[in-house]
């Protein structure tokens, strides 16, 4: 990897805060009006994307680069900016918060149980999925203020995906050769079954939003491929995800 990769990550993610800071908030007094199963959907998301960061920060400074440090740091502000959309959205429909759901426990307990490699190899399976959640969000609720939202967060993920892919190919390059695909492979049936197990968990949901269960699910697999190619072989093309 060359010397300066994160320091370009570094830069982005600084610009995007002030292109943000700038921006400013969505006009929240228009208040939201969803179906009750995509609040759900809404509330469940809001929880995994809330958190502190602080496990993958502390494995990301023992990675030995301080920009990709850095970087990290402002990848987990993001994420806790979209906690805090997602949480005005709610109150924006007279919706509370939930304390807490069982998938987002079981992702963060695993993240914590790896080193780097592993810990983003989880991560990616929520970005993957929260890709294809938010792009229907943002085009299925027919509500102004719900996609707006959506769609700055679905941009955010956007970029997230393929900052994520650069430091696992690196991270890649570490292993046997012979042992990158079978890895990557085994990443791929994970993915499969957690995209299952959100299909049917937020089925009605996206019904609502004009998305099947079937179809859900293999825009997700379809997003994995573009995935896999950018960790195995980085280029300008690589990661074409954007659309799917």
């Amino acid at each position: 990897m060359r010397g300066d990769e994160f320091a370009k990550w570094v830069r982005d993610f600084e610009d995007e805060r002030e292109r943000r800071a700038a921006q400013g908030d969505p006009d929240w007094g228009r208040g939201a009006a969803l179906h009750p199963a995509v609040w759900a959907g809404i509330q469940r998301f809001q929880v995994g994307e809330d958190g502190d960061g602080a496990n993958l920060v502390a494995k990301a400074d023992q990675a030995g680069d301080a920009d990709y440090a850095r970087a990290v740091r402002l990848f987990v502000a993001e994420e806790q900016n979209h906690a805090r959309m997602l949480a005005r959205l709610l109150a924006a429909g007279g919706m509370p918060l939930l304390s807490g759901h069982w998938s987002d426990t079981v992702f963060v307990r695993l993240r914590r149980l790896m080193g780097l490699r592993l810990e983003l190899l989880v991560l990616m399976i929520a970005e993957v999925v929260a890709l294809r959640y938010y792009r229907a969000l943002r085009d299925g609720a027919g509500d102004p203020l719900t996609s707006e939202v959506a769609g700055r967060v679905l941009a955010d993920e956007e970029r997230h995906v393929p900052f994520h892919c650069a430091r696992l190919h690196a991270s890649f390059l570490e292993l046997p050769r012979v042992a990158r695909r079978p890895v990557l492979a085994g990443w791929r049936l994970l993915l499969l079954a957690v995209c299952a197990v959100v299909a049917v968990d937020h089925g009605r949901a996206l019904r609502r939003l004009g998305v099947t269960r079937r179809r859900f699910l293999a825009d997700v697999m379809a997003l994995s491929g573009p995935v896999v190619g950018t960790i195995l072989t980085p280029r300008p093309d690589a990661w074409s995800g954007h659309g799917v």
